[in-house]
């Protein structure tokens, strides 16, 4: 776990601070001697009701929108430290939106990445997702270009700002994900809507996807892509878990596949794992300086790297129903 003691009277910026990543941040640093958490978002509803909630003075609100380089300027002034969190992450949404996606997810994130530098930050961490890897969707693309985008700037950019980027898969109970829509069915006696029976996801809890941006934020160096490693499981095993976690009888509706959804998910592409360095419970991927006179470099090539295949939710540890529930226990409260 992450010291602590590095964000002793320290100014925290959180973008998208009022979804589920932002909820749990503030629960595990409230009671810590962190100076400051900004809370950045165009949600004022939301923000109303973290503020009724929590009514900690060391939580600063701002309105705005990472579109808007001026209001990202405005909640800049003086931070430390940024966990860059914003996004269209709607699988369906972006498909049907897809400009919407990159105002947001690339445009958006470069604003905050460009703003952390020209204000000195320290370290910023962006955070990207499993749908970035090989990606089909709109989202997977938006993500993976902002990827990109923030990569690029560590490379290029002679700054003091590191730029980190974390990606991690399904995020078990965050707003928006199946495992609360299930939730809401069984409540209703409604049948559990699967799209597809064999899907298989990778399943992190938020207190894993937090341990990722503060693992990143402890050990990257700029320009660093870090994966956490997680087991998966099928959309069936999960429906009569959460059933058997809930004492109800599996009752099931198969819908099909929605826009733009895969059968798995990548976390790290084969061209990554031939460079990842495994550090037990994380992959650090580090990014490639090379600059464009390519006349300069040569290609060793990589010993048994037609042994070496990418990391998916079909070929991780793969969860039964029992541990499915292990881990259903294990996420907690889900957010409202």
């Amino acid at each position: 776990m992450v010291k602590q003691s590095i964000f002793k009277d320290k100014i925290l910026l959180i973008t998208g601070g009022t979804g589920s990543f932002g909820n749990r941040v503030l629960k595990r640093f409230l009671d810590s001697d962190i100076g400051q958490i900004r809370v950045f978002s165009r949600d004022e509803k939301k923000q109303d009701d973290m503020r009724r909630k929590y009514a900690n003075d060391k939580i600063k609100f701002y309105i705005g929108d990472v579109r808007d380089i001026n209001t990202v300027d405005n909640a800049m002034d003086g931070v430390d430290y940024v966990f860059q969190a914003a996004a269209l992450k709607q699988v369906p949404s972006c498909e049907f939106f897809p400009i919407e996606a990159v105002k947001t997810n690339i445009l958006g994130t470069d604003n905050v990445v460009n703003s952390a530098i020209n204000h000195d930050v320290k370290k910023v961490i962006c955070l990207s997702t499993d749908k970035a890897a090989y990606p089909i969707n709109a989202m997977g693309m938006s993500k993976a270009l902002m990827e990109k985008a923030a990569i690029a700037r560590a490379r290029t950019e002679i700054t003091k700002t590191t730029i980190c980027v974390t990606r991690y898969g399904n995020v078990m109970g965050s707003r928006g994900s199946v495992i609360p829509l299930f939730y809401k069915l069984i409540e209703e006696g409604s049948p559990l809507t699967i799209t597809n029976p064999n899907m298989t996801r990778f399943m992190m809890t938020l207190d894993d996807a937090v341990e990722l941006v503060l693992f990143a934020f402890e050990n990257g160096h700029t320009g660093d892509l870090f994966v956490q490693k997680a087991p998966a499981a099928t959309i069936e095993t999960l429906a009569e878990a959460v059933c058997k976690h809930k004492g109800v009888a599996l009752n099931t509706k198969i819908i099909g596949t929605r826009h733009g959804e895969k059968q798995a998910e990548t976390l790290v592409t084969r061209e990554e794992m031939l460079r990842a360095e495994d550090l037990g419970g994380y992959f650090r991927i580090s990014m490639d300086d090379r600059d464009l006179n390519y006349g300069k470099y040569f290609e060793e090539g990589h010993k048994n790297g037609e042994k070496i295949t990418e990391y998916t939710s079909d070929n991780t540890e793969r969860l039964n129903v029992d541990e499915m529930i292990k881990l259903l226990i294990k996420m907690g409260e889900i957010e409202e």
